[in-house]
């Protein structure tokens, strides 16, 4: 059985992790000192652009029974949908622009554009994920409770089907999200609280009402005799959406020889070890800044773990100099485009399905 676990990489010292942590505290530092004008500018921006396209997308789909329009109002509200979620919402949430004080752009009353309601998102991800990265048996998002993606995990007939699991995953991405913070494989045990685990179904459900509401109702009810193609465009704009966030996230975290690791690894670690684990275990996807954008800057996947309170907009600042950091330790530094990056991430999922992996 071949392993990706990473313990020490590099044969690092104590003194090594020590100024490792060192460095990267000051570089955050640094950053989160400079932010000013611009970076608001920049947030408000995005979000005055998002909200632009929707509405130019939704009043194209009320003649959508033309299939230019169709085509036209089903691309630019699938643009805006992905902005709101991945640089906008995924963002907010993360705290990254509550230094702003602006009471419309803050972490704690921001609630994205999908079924995953914001709270259990941000205790899934924000704390759970960010705090366990990689780490098997405490971080979720390895293999999102369905997935085998290391042979770290053991391995179960349920398995073999999951390149399928796979693909509904990723056509239904916002549902997996949704129901990521009842922590599957406690129910699957019976250790769950019943009562916690019912509270949390509850609020999914009036999200995923809220949401059918608006994009399979109330604004196919708008178009009139369009309600049918209306109601497939936005459908298929909610698709689209799923499909590109499910392969940008699985892009950051699971392709080539990005790191997995023992819970053991937590005991006693270091902020220096903490970092370590977070560039080991992190991969980062190469394009130009518009690919950077609609990936909500997540194709920076390695600098958001190292900081994932600091604004999207800075971390493509800061990869040259984590890069050259990774090089004067001798550490991995995971980068690729995303045809390659997909391909390993796929690789994966259909290698470790098979029990002899």
């Amino acid at each position: 059985m071949t392993t990706n676990t990473t313990v020490n990489p590099a044969g690092l010292t104590e003194a090594d992790y020590a100024e490792i942590a060192r460095e990267l505290d000051a570089l955050g530092a640094e950053i989160m000192e400079d932010l000013g004008e611009r970076d608001a500018d920049y947030i408000r921006r995005v979000i005055r652009w998002q909200r632009g396209l929707e509405i130019g997308g939704r009043a194209m789909l009320l003649a959508s029974s033309l299939p230019p329009a169709w085509i036209a109002g089903t691309a630019t509200l699938a643009v805006a949908k992905i902005l709101e979620n991945m640089e906008i919402g995924h963002n907010v949430m993360h705290g990254q622009w509550d230094w702003m004080r602006d009471p419309k752009i803050h972490s704690t009353v921001w609630e994205w554009d999908n079924v995953s309601p914001a709270e259990q998102w941000k205790h899934s991800h924000n704390f759970v994920h960010h705090t366990f990265t990689n780490v098997v048996g405490k971080d979720n998002d390895v293999g999102y409770g369905i997935l085998r993606v290391t042979p770290e995990q053991k391995w179960h007939w349920a398995y073999l089907p999951q390149p399928l699991y796979n693909v509904l995953l990723a056509m239904f991405f916002e549902y997996g999200v949704a129901v990521h913070d009842l922590e599957i494989d406690k129910i699957r045990e019976g250790t769950n609280d019943w009562e916690e685990t019912r509270r949390k179904l509850r609020d999914i459900g009036r999200k995923v009402r809220r949401q059918w509401g608006k994009d399979y109702l109330a604004f196919p009810l708008l178009s009139g005799p369009q309600f049918l193609s209306t109601l497939a465009a936005n459908f298929t704009a909610n698709a689209v959406r799923n499909v590109w966030a499910h392969a940008i996230i699985f892009c950051g975290h699971f392709p080539g020889d990005v790191a997995v690791f023992e819970e053991e690894r937590l005991d006693g670690e270091s902020r220096g070890e903490w970092y370590v684990r977070q560039l080991t275990g992190s991969a980062n996807i190469t394009g130009g800044r518009f690919f950077h954008l609609m990936t909500g800057n997540l194709s920076h996947q390695i600098e958001h773990h190292l900081f994932p309170d600091m604004p999207s907009n800075r971390l493509a600042e800061i990869a040259p100099r984590v890069r050259a950091l990774c090089e004067k330790y001798d550490l991995p530094y995971h980068s690729g485009p995303l045809s390659r990056q997909v391909t390993s991430t796929w690789k994966k999922i259909v290698r470790y399905a098979l029990p002899a992996t």
